[in-house]
Order: structure tokens, then C-alpha cells, then sequence
């Protein structure tokens, strides 16, 4: 019989998707999951970013240690950032990522080996659950217009003016001003918070939209549903997990090609002037539970 060497997986308790991450995989990886490192064989370090935390408090010390990347900006990995890698590095047994972009990103600063795990999906919270013009009435959305969603944020904390780069806001504006130009039926969904950049570019071309701010996750889940397309415009992502949520939810998506979107969609809905490429659903089917989670149980295991 193999034992399983037991985990202790770090949350950055951010209220952010990673503590929801470390809850589901705690939920339903009870027999090899531990509350605190002490107890743990590999140290996860799954909110990568919050690694000194442990680090401070010698937690680190003689244990494996797994950290996963959940994507790497190029243009803002500067000094301290590349300090701060190096130092975890001295500490990570091995590395954890979600695409081949941050795989060769990573690999010019560490000798540690590095495996590509996809995420999995979660259809116990992505699922549909009602018709989609029952949901339209629900949330006051137009029932006969094309609608254009996007659940995100687009600026800093610091500032709410400037377009978060990596993000795209501004690539989904033009895109979405494209696709006005010879549809007047278009109606945008926005969910999330700090959208003024896209909210503003919506005002100035006179594009009608609804925003819901910080809605809670059942209602993007009924959001998602009513649907027509979800443009995914980012310069640099991990995910993004809204690909696996479309997958879930069955909504048609077109994305530039980042993050996991050549693990989910056809070429023909990849490419980087997204009113070029042709929609689809994501293909997640093989990432649902449980199944999602025996790779890094595996991983886990040959640590």
C-alpha cells in the first residue's frame, strides 16, 4: 500500500479565488490534508506570493516544498521580484504552474524541476441552473440583445483611471466598439470591481451596459448564463479561471492566446484580435471533480 505524504497547503487569506482553491482541496482531500505545517510532509505553497509567512517561522525548514506560479508578468518581474524568487528558491523542492508560457518564464531562474498541472473545475459551483431568458428577466438584462460579459477587474487599488495593462481593458473596449460598430443589439455585462476603465470607455462610445459590483458567486454563476460571449482580451494570465467557468457553464468564448486557452479551445477562437476569432465553448470536461484533482495528488506523491 502507498502512503500518501500529507499536505499542508498555505491560503494567502486574501478572501481571493486562492482561499477557495485551498478550501475545496481541503474539503475533498481530507485523508491527506493537514491544518498546519507541522504535520505535513510537503509544504504547498499554492499562494506563492505569501511563502515568507512560513518562511519566518522556520516552517519551511526540512520539509518539501511545492510552490506553484500562477503567472509571471515579464514587463514588472524586476529586481525585487527576481530577489524574492531567488530567495523561495532556496527553499522549493519543486514548481507548480498552470501553462507552458510561465514554464519557460521560470526555468531562466531556477534549476528546480517544474510541472504543468492544469486547474481543475469545480461543476459542484460552475453549473447551469436555469433558462437563459428566465435569468435575463431576473437581472433587468435586455431579452433580445447580444450580451457581451466580462467578470473582472480592470485598474489598480491605487488607481481607478488607468487600465491594468495585463488585464486588457482596453483590448476588450476595442473589441467590443468593433463589434458595435455593426451590431446595435450588443448590450454589455460587467460583475467584479474596480471597472471604471471599462464603464468610461462604455459612456463615450454610448454603448449600453449593466454592472453589477462585487456580486456574490451564485449570481456570476446566473450572470454567465445569460450569455452570449465571453471575450477574454488579457496580455498575461494564469487561467484565466473565467475560461473554466464558460466550460462549465457552456458559454461560447473567444481569447487571445494566453494562459490555459490552447488547453480549452479550438485555434479558431485564439487569436490576439479577438473579433477575429470564431467562438466556442471551452473543453474542461476532462478537468471536473474528482478527476481534477489526481495530478497533484500524483505530484504530491513523487515529491
Amino acid at each position: 500500500m502507498v502512503t500518501m505524504n500529507k499536505v499542508f497547503v498555505l491560503p494567502p487569506s486574501e478572501d481571493w479565488i486562492v482561499d477557495r482553491f485551498v478550501k475545496e482541496w481541503n474539503e475533498d482531500n481530507s485523508d491527506i490534508a493537514v491544518m498546519h505545517p507541522k504535520d505535513a510532509d510537503v509544504v504547498w505553497l499554492l499562494a506563492d506570493w505569501a511563502w515568507d509567512q512560513l518562511a519566518r517561522t522556520g516552517w519551511l525548514t526540512n520539509k518539501k516544498v511545492l510552490t506553484s506560479v500562477h503567472h509571471i508578468v515579464p514587463e514588472k518581474f524586476k529586481d525585487q521580484d527576481i530577489k524574492n524568487f531567488l530567495l523561495r528558491d532556496k527553499f522549493t523542492t519543486a514548481y507548480h504552474v498552470y501553462n507552458q508560457q510561465t514554464a519557460e518564464f521560470i526555468k531562466n531562474f531556477t534549476e528546480k524541476p517544474i510541472h504543468l498541472v492544469k486547474y481543475w473545475a469545480n461543476q459542484k459551483i460552475w453549473h447551469q441552473t436555469a433558462d437563459k431568458l428566465d435569468l435575463r428577466k431576473k437581472y433587468n438584462l435586455p431579452e433580445s440583445s447580444f450580451l457581451i460579459g466580462s467578470f473582472q477587474r480592470d485598474t489598480e487599488g491605487s488607481d481607478l483611471i488607468s487600465p491594468k495593462l495585463e488585464k486588457g481593458p482596453d483590448l476588450l473596449a476595442d473589441a467590443i466598439e468593433k463589434w458595435w460598430s455593426t451590431n446595435k443589439k450588443i448590450h454589455v455585462v460587467l460583475a467584479g470591481w474596480r471597472r471604471q476603465y471599462i464603464i468610461n470607455r462604455l459612456n463615450l462610445a454610448k454603448i449600453p451596459y449593466s454592472y453589477f459590483e462585487r456580486p456574490a458567486r451564485e449570481i456570476i454563476n446566473d450572470l454567465y448564463q445569460t450569455l452570449d460571449l465571453y471575450p477574454v482580451t488579457a496580455r498575461c494570465e494564469g487561467g484565466p479561471q473565467s475560461l473554466i467557468e464558460c466550460g462549465l457553464i457552456n458559454v461560447p468564448v473567444v481569447s487571445r492566446n494566453v494562459g490555459i486557452a490552447e488547453q480549452v479551445l479550438p485555434q479558431e477562437s485564439i487569436n490576439d484580435n479577438v473579433t477575429l476569432a470564431i467562438p466556442n465553448v471551452p473543453n474542461v470536461e476532462d478537468w471536473k471533480l474528482p478527476n481534477g484533482y489526481q495530478k497533484y495528488r500524483e505530484l504530491i506523491l513523487s515529491l
